[in-house]
């Protein structure tokens, strides 16, 4: 059966500090549940642990906390095993943690490319592997693992994200349907979100030439935060109504459902309106600004 009710639930939630993780983590605190959070930012971290112990819907919430780097799969099994000794048990899982990378295939070096997919989906991995025993020893759980839009249509500059997102979703479908399979009372579900108002623009990192030449908003954090519709708190709230309902998939926001149309046009049509927005921002661009002054 679907988790209808959170309260005196566990949940254990990645890229806690900030973000939708963070809403997720003060929405569930006051609807009762328990909390296990991580983060490699211990500031955002502790601000998100004082922020929930005040949202505390009931006494008896417990919030704990760990500084985790969830591409190191040895500290996210050590961390599973720790939230079951401090609470006992554990029921929902949300491997939320991503990082962004604006650069070409040509100029991404493999260290970056490393990086973002160690978090973006090893992390996923080593989450939904090091917590699946404790779900299923516990006959009840459901794990939430957050795709994108990104993993839904490919676009210019994003080829690392594309490869972590559609590698998420690829992943997760494969996970519901072997749990189905099974008769697992585990279940899990894919979020796909769109332009979310978080930090992940000002903390990715950006290839100067890449930038330069195809203008990514992923570049440019004020032009991303115009452009990012939904709030984190409007996320929170849609993954959480999914996993009640048990969806396979959620589109978080209506930049993701539009997305999702596009995606589903024949490939060389929403890739030809990719490149002719790509060939007139550049024209854009390079076109002079107008006549000097003197």
């Amino acid at each position: 059966a679907p988790m209808q009710d959170f309260t005196d639930r566990v949940a254990a939630i990645t890229g806690a500090g900030s973000g939708i993780g963070r809403a997720l983590a003060l929405r569930l605190a006051r609807e009762g549940a328990h909390l296990a959070l991580c983060d490699i930012d211990d500031e955002g971290l502790a601000a998100t642990v004082a922020l929930s112990e005040d949202a505390r819907g009931g006494p008896g919430v417990k919030v704990t906390s760990a500084r985790v780097d969830v591409a190191d799969r040895a500290a996210v099994h050590t961390w599973a095993d720790r939230v079951v000794a401090d609470h006992g048990r554990v029921k929902l899982v949300v491997n939320n943690a991503g990082v962004g990378l604006v650069a070409s295939i040509e100029h991404m070096s493999y260290e970056d490319f490393e990086w973002l997919m160690g978090i973006n989906f090893w992390g996923v991995v080593h989450g939904t592997k090091a917590f699946l025993p404790h779900l299923q020893a516990a006959d009840e759980g459901h794990i939430v693992n957050v795709s994108s839009v990104f993993g839904l249509v490919s676009v210019p500059a994003q080829s690392a994200y594309n490869a972590a997102k559609f590698a998420v979703r690829g992943f997760t479908d494969a996970l519901r349907i072997e749990l189905e399979a099974a008769g697992s009372t585990v279940s899990c579900t894919t979020v796909h979100p769109g332009g979310i108002r978080t930090n992940i623009a000002r903390r990715a990192r950006v290839d100067p030439v890449t930038a330069a030449s195809f203008g990514n908003v992923e570049a440019d954090p004020a032009r991303f935060d115009r452009m990012a519709r939904t709030t984190p708190d409007t996320a929170a709230r849609q993954i959480l109504a999914a996993v009640r309902a048990n969806s396979r998939r959620v589109l978080v926001g209506p930049d993701a459902k539009a997305i999702d149309i596009l995606s589903r046009l024949p490939a060389g049509v929403y890739q030809r309106l990719l490149v002719t927005a790509v060939r007139r921002r550049r024209t854009r661009s390079q076109a002079p600004s107008g006549p000097a002054s003197g």
